[in-house]
């Protein structure tokens, strides 16, 4: 079923030179294999002679490389799928052959420049004051961490003291990176605050528990956690409300973009973020749906003295590039030596332009929309949360565990499509995470007609 305007069409063909075009290149999904069976047809590639080039190509060209899921094809729907312009692929290449060392200004200023543009873009997206800057980092994981130490150091800093315990606040959807870093890495509590119908983390929900807690739980938290788009169901947190909150109490307001932050490009959802530039920090993956090649995450810090303060590291052979007014990537984050990841991403928007960007998510929601439309018009499934972006989350009717994990093997192991069963509610069902543009509506009708 088709519902695309004559423009929205030619919009689709202009963008198939934005991504890679697997389809075009008739490229397969590819296929895992195990341990023993990698073994049994590479062998030991690593000895003490060596195996030559033209052996290690080959084993990669027809062993390795096949084994390993193609992330940026059409029907790669699973986790957050990738979907790299072919500007950016191709520069990524420069970047791994280039000794370009980015973590400070001294030694790679021209890429920091770069970089600190790309960044600009995604600070003016989401409404942050000129002042606002940061680093480009492995991923949100990396991100997210980075941020949430900067909190807490500027928190510790204003107040002059610190409680017993930390804690920040979140909700069951935000992302697990959040809560393993912050109990496993940080030694910082959680206070889980439940979402909504939709599982949303809101203001009110926040305010319910400030009403119950006690003056020394109140006191511990230093930030609140919001997710602009959550992995698992595509929604936005009331970012509004949870800036009203963090406000009041004094908290760091900290806003996980990983997969949702892209969506600030599209006009159709804008409205959604509204909240986003009040956020103390704020993180966007654009190797998720900025079609930017791994690993790539944009932190950005309302004020990034306070990250500058928390992350820069001292030590006398550091000294030379610890000068006053110049930008060092490594002071506002958890690294010190970087690749310059930031550049992929910058030389395809040089490329492109930005409005090619704002095409390709336009594009993206407009199939994902679409997608809920068959969703909806189907007798055998049924969509499970209204959707906000571009991630469709549903049941097939009358299945249980053994049927969904049955029917993604089938469709992997026949090339189709990689979709995987997932929870909603302690429940298996399954999703599409849509952020190729090169994604069809009939591709979704196909994998929908293999559920019947």
């Amino acid at each position: 079923m088709h519902l695309y305007t004559d423009a929205t069409e030619r919009m689709a063909r202009a963008l198939a030179d934005l991504c890679l075009d697997r389809l075009a290149m008739q490229a397969p999904l590819d296929y895992t294999l195990t341990p023993e069976e990698l073994l049994e047809t590479a062998g030991q590639t690593v000895t003490d002679e060596g195996i030559g080039q033209d052996e290690a190509m080959r084993l990669w060209e027809h062993v390795l490389a096949p084994a390993c899921l193609s992330i940026d094809h059409p029907r790669y729907l699973s986790f957050i799928p990738g979907a790299p312009s072919k500007a950016a692929a191709a520069f990524d290449m420069l970047v791994g052959a280039s000794s370009v060392y980015a973590g400070s200004w001294l030694e790679g200023s021209g890429a920091v420049f770069a970089e600190n543009q790309a960044l600009r873009w995604i600070a003016d997206l989401a409404g942050l004051p000129a002042e606002a800057g940061g680093v480009f980092v492995q991923g949100g994981t990396i991100g997210n961490l980075s941020a949430l130490v900067a909190a807490r150091a500027a928190t510790q800093h204003r107040r002059g003291s610190r409680p017993a315990r930390w804690a920040v606040v979140l909700t069951d959807e935000t992302h697990s990176s959040v809560k393993h870093a912050l109990e496993s890495v940080m030694d910082v509590d959680v206070v889980l605050i439940p979402g909504d119908e939709r599982g949303r983390l809101t203001g009110a929900a926040i305010r319910e528990w400030l009403a119950t807690s006690s003056d020394t739980q109140r006191e511990s938290v230093f930030a609140v956690v919001a997710t602009a788009g959550t992995t698992n169901l595509g929604v936005v947190d009331d970012l509004a409300g949870i800036a009203d909150v963090a406000e009041e109490q004094g908290w760091w307001f900290h806003v996980d973009g990983a997969y949702g932050g892209a969506g600030l490009a599209a006009p159709s959802v804008r409205d959604l973020y509204a909240g986003v530039e009040r956020a103390d920090s704020f993180i966007v993956d654009p190797h998720k749906w900025l079609f930017a090649p791994f690993d790539c995450c944009a932190l950005l810090y309302r004020d990034p003295v306070l990250a500058r303060a928390a992350h820069t590291q001292k030590a006398g052979y550091l000294d030379p590039v610890t000068v006053e007014g110049e930008w060092n990537p490594s002071d506002f984050a958890i690294q010190l030596t970087r690749r310059a990841r930031g550049l992929p991403f910058w030389f395809s928007l040089a490329v492109h332009g930005t409005q090619a960007y704002t095409d390709a998510v336009e594009r993206t929601l407009a199939v994902a929309r679409d997608g809920r439309a068959l969703i909806d018009a189907a007798d055998h499934v049924r969509l499970l949360v209204e959707p906000d972006l571009s991630v469709l989350i549903f049941e097939r009717v009358g299945w249980a565990d053994a049927d969904y994990a049955a029917w993604s093997k089938r469709l992997l192991d026949d090339g189709r499509a990689f979709v995987t069963p997932t929870r909603h509610q302690g429940t298996v069902c399954t999703r599409f995470a849509i952020v190729n543009p090169l994604t069809g509506v009939d591709d979704l009708a196909g994998i929908l007609d293999s559920m019947r």
